[in-house]
């Protein structure tokens, strides 16, 4: 992600749009997800990562190649227990769901990491709202994230969606632009 839209939506969540979607393109995902978190982290939030996308070990690794300071951040990670088949050993700062498509025990967990972070100025960042397409339909996936954006408003809690934007139908994108802040489109199409 080039600086402009890196400020772009970090300002835009100072300047108090708290929630921003990024649609990006398939192959800047990673990138633009690795920058997020380096420039919340950066300013002083403490970034929860909701990830189906990738498991948490993965992300680490990749945070800390990018000189991200891990103990800053806090994982949702809705991915690894469904990939081994089973809950892996608890970890500090990463809380396992059983698999994406547990919006129950999702929500559960980004409620009790907001309370446990509420001190910390926590920042959410979800990656990503493609991914969850291969495990729910879009109508409950929206349903998710309205939930999800009312409980980030009602607490001031600002949140980063990313999507690749080519993933989502024209309705689930619609949707969502009515409970966020702010669009930040892909830089090439």
């Amino acid at each position: 992600m080039n600086q402009v839209l890196i400020e772009t939506v970090t300002g835009d969540i100072s300047r108090g749009k708290n929630l921003v979607l990024r649609l990006t393109t398939a192959d800047r995902l990673k990138q633009d997800n690795i920058d997020i978190v380096k420039t919340m982290a950066d300013k002083g939030y403490r970034v929860i990562v909701i990830t189906t996308n990738q498991p948490a070990e993965v992300l680490k690794k990749n945070y800390e190649k990018s000189g991200i300071d891990i103990a800053k951040l806090f994982f949702i990670d809705a991915i690894t227990s469904y990939a081994i088949g089973t809950t892996p050993a608890a970890e500090q700062n990463v809380r396992f769901i059983s698999n994406p498509s547990n919006l129950t025990d999702l929500g559960i967990a980004i409620t009790g990491a907001l309370n446990e972070s509420e001190d910390k100025d926590p920042c959410i960042l979800f990656d990503s709202i493609s991914t969850m397409l291969i495990y729910l339909p879009s109508a409950s996936i929206s349903k998710f994230i309205h939930y999800i954006s009312n409980r980030l408003r009602l607490i001031d809690t600002p949140g980063v969606f990313l999507a690749v934007g080519k993933g989502l139908d024209p309705m689930m994108i619609s949707n969502l632009s009515t409970f966020m802040d702010d669009i930040i489109l892909p830089d090439v199409v």
